[in-house]
């Protein structure tokens, strides 16, 4: 069996994404379930989509995805950011392509800490000064 298997590991707020490509015909499994099953609204599906019809590679792999961790959003994203990481190892002249659109850096906002003495993160208890 010839190695033609790529992989790439995205993150995005809590949720990882590993990612498989392999030449096919396009179809996408995420947690053995379709693409359009598992993200069903547009926008998600869209996130997901748009380093392969940057690069021109929509039809051109197939896509096998674990994802785990995170709300379906912060999941969508490190689907994102995966296929973007495999694309690259497949032909490292995407690179500038995929670095403009900024695909490849990992977006790094995740929620603040809620700290001791503060309701939340920035949130004080109410004052009164009499």
């Amino acid at each position: 069996m010839a190695n033609n298997q790529y992989y790439g590991t995205g993150k995005r707020k809590t949720a990882i994404a590993r990612v498989w490509l392999e030449p096919g015909n396009g179809t996408i499994t995420i947690n053995k379930k379709a693409m359009e099953e598992y993200f069903p609204t547009k926008r998600m599906q869209a996130t997901v989509l748009q380093p392969l019809e940057l690069t021109g590679f929509s039809n051109a792999y197939n896509i096998k995805v674990n994802v785990l961790g995170g709300g379906v959003q912060g999941q969508a994203g490190a689907v994102r950011h995966g296929i973007s990481k495999a694309l690259l190892s497949t032909d490292t002249n995407l690179r500038q392509k995929l670095k403009k659109a900024g695909f490849i850096t990992r977006d790094p906002r995740v929620k603040e800490r809620k700290k001791y003495g503060q309701r939340g993160a920035r949130a004080r208890y109410q004052f009164s000064k009499r």
